[in-house]
């Protein structure tokens, strides 16, 4: 999958996610201080979903609503390790009845929520 790292993910998460064999763009290697609707354009522009602690993008994507990416992915809890939020990711790629694609998922400890794009 092609996934945008918004600047508060960590360079772990964002290196263990290219090894698993995909395309990572992390703003804080590339583009570090980028504004967030900076950020949503990029990601609709390259077709990406974007990868954030930040719950501003909801409002943005629903505020603008031509800028909507190919999905967004809200991590609200605060990882144990800097590779955590990888590892979770990863286990929610492999479950088909999760799909990130067109969809704003908000993962919390122990729970998934979608809303449809």
């Amino acid at each position: 999958m092609k996934f945008l790292a918004n600047e508060n993910i960590p360079l772990d998460s964002v290196h263990i996610l290219r090894r698993a064999g995909h395309h990572v763009v992390s703003i804080s290697e590339e583009h570090a201080g980028m504004k967030d609707i900076d950020v949503l354009k990029m990601a609709v522009k390259d077709r990406s979903i974007i990868l954030t602690f930040d719950r501003d993008y909801g409002e943005l994507i629903f505020k603008y609503p031509k800028s909507i990416p190919e999905g967004l992915v809200y991590f609200r809890f605060s990882p144990a390790t800097s590779e955590a939020l990888a590892l979770i990711l990863l286990r929610i790629l492999k479950q088909e009845n999760i799909p990130l694609l067109k969809h704003f998922t908000i993962i919390e400890e122990g729970r998934i929520r979608q809303r449809t794009l």
